[in-house]
């Protein structure tokens, strides 16, 4: 005779075979004791095969599997649309997955977070009904069902492990980001402003650039003021780098950018004649402009702050600089005077006059470049319009001998040549600048020193690197309506 039964307890399988009593494979001679033993786990088998207990208080169905939920809960808060909703899940030895309930709660109900612990497949999730999970926060993941069910996992954790003191840890908040910084539709701006006969000016404060550490520090704010159709004054001096980035923006986009290009080496031969002190000193300084750049696109700008007493000298200088600069295809930006000068009656010498005409004629092609600082950080409008705003005294005398005002660009501009101001009051200075020159078409640009490192520039770098964020937005969030027909020269106007 041959009996199989299942010890549904331990799973061990006992068979009567013939003579021989097998164990899973073992095989032992039959005898009365043994078979005794057999007949007792016959009964116990029959007893255990309806239902077995678990540990910690967990009942599971032998026939099918599934385990009653008659164990512990903890409770998860999951936010909709400003909604607080408690999910309380059981909790399940072997990390198994059970179904939901939903109760009300308020928001200040915690998840708290249980350890899973060894893996088990999960059985299939109960659709949870009215629980939309594209507007929820945590997520939880869900696993394919019928369409239009939204099945939930959420993790498990050992019953024996959850300590009925434990108290329940925040859940976490999500990040508040910040506003991004409204920009101003300045096209329609400027359509609106053109119908109404005005021109729209813009923030024309840039930077100064040397090498600065960080080579990327000034990416962002070209990016976004060029994004946005906003032009944005750039000089560098030994530095390509940053200029070609803004050349090739401006190639793709179109903004006329105001990029301007210094080597260092800019001091003239005083002890020549003029002309021949300007054909050297071009072609050391045309030999030095980056190949990478293009001179149709980038200003060069070949002298830094010279004697204010060779104006006459330098005058003929740059009227032979001019030619030969625009024979070869350049534009050029002349002097490069120091803040409170030269003196006015340097722009009406004759040889001045001459040259400040054919720059008057040739806007695109010839510029001043003028330095404007107030040489104090706690005013930058220090004996105005004699340092900053000084541009203003040459245009009232282009304008008295009939000559076209010509481009200005302010290729160093500040406060001192190692400090500035805290952030709040550099920000003030700068409105107040932008005002000034935006009002004044022919003034292309300033550059506020310094971005970058060099000698006794102190930690100059620095500080002005916290401005270039606010800079960028003061730059996307202001425009000034300005007369499309030239205003007479008024500095009392701008007086701070």
């Amino acid at each position: 005779m041959q009996v199989t039964l299942h010890y549904k307890c331990s799973q061990i399988k006992w068979s009567l075979n013939g003579p021989y009593l097998t164990s899973d494979g073992e095989t032992m001679p039959r005898n009365p004791l043994l078979i005794l033993t057999f007949i007792v786990l016959f009964f116990v088998s029959i007893s255990c095969s309806s239902t077995e207990v678990g540990a910690n208080n967990t009942s599971v169905d032998s026939s099918s599997g599934t385990v009653a939920a008659t164990l512990p809960t903890t409770e998860t808060t999951v936010f909709s649309e400003g909604e607080a909703v408690i999910k309380t899940a059981t909790e399940v030895p072997n990390g198994e997955n059970l179904n939901l309930t939903e109760t009300p709660a308020d928001a200040s109900s915690s998840y708290p977070g249980p350890t899973p612990n060894s893996p088990a497949t999960p059985s299939p999730a109960v659709p949870l009904e009215a629980y939309d999970t594209a507007n929820s926060y945590p997520s939880p993941s869900s696993s394919a069902g019928t369409e239009g069910e939204t099945e939930i996992f959420i993790p498990i954790a050992e019953a024996a492990d959850i300590t009925p003191s434990l108290q329940p840890t925040s859940l976490p908040q999500p990040t508040v980001m910040p506003s991004p910084v409204p920009t101003i539709d300045f096209g329609a701006v400027r359509t609106e402003l053109e119908a109404q006969g005005q021109e729209i000016g813009f923030v024309k404060m840039g930077f100064h650039v040397t090498l600065p550490e960080d080579r990327e520090v000034l990416d962002e704010w070209m990016t976004r003021l060029d994004a946005a159709g906003v032009p944005f004054f750039l000089k560098t001096v030994d530095n390509a780098e940053p200029l070609f980035k803004a050349q090739e923006l401006m190639r793709e986009s179109g903004v006329p950018h105001v990029l301007v290009y210094r080597s260092t080496g800019s001091v003239p031969h005083y002890e020549l004649a003029p002309e021949a002190a300007a054909q050297h000193h071009w072609q050391t300084q045309r030999d030095l402009f980056p190949p990478e750049l293009d001179p149709n696109l980038v200003w060069i700008e070949t002298l830094n702050e010279p004697d204010r007493t060779q104006s006459e000298w330098l005058a003929k200088f740059a009227l032979e600089t001019a030619r030969l600069a625009m024979a070869d295809g350049y534009r050029w930006a002349a002097f490069g005077w120091a803040s409170g000068e030269p003196e006015p009656e340097h722009w009406r010498g004759p040889t001045m006059q001459e040259f400040l005409r054919l720059a008057g004629e040739n806007p695109d092609k010839l510029a001043i470049a003028l330095h404007e600082y107030s040489y104090t950080k706690d005013d930058i409008a220090h004996e105005y319009p004699y340092k900053v705003g000084r541009f203003q005294s040459l245009f009232q005398i282009m304008d008295e001998l009939g000559i076209p005002r010509p481009t200005v660009l302010i290729t160093e501009w500040g406060w001192e040549h190692a400090d500035i101001p805290d952030v709040d009051q550099a920000i003030k200075d700068l409105k107040w600048a932008s005002k000034l020159y935006a009002a004044y078409p022919e003034v292309k640009g300033a550059a506020i020193w310094n971005v970058g490192i060099g000698c006794c520039f102190g930690d100059i770098s620095e500080q002005v690197q916290e401005i270039i964020a606010p800079v960028t937005d003061l730059a996307l969030q202001k425009y000034y309506a300005v007369p499309a027909e030239q205003q007479p020269i008024n500095p009392a106007q701008f007086e701070p």
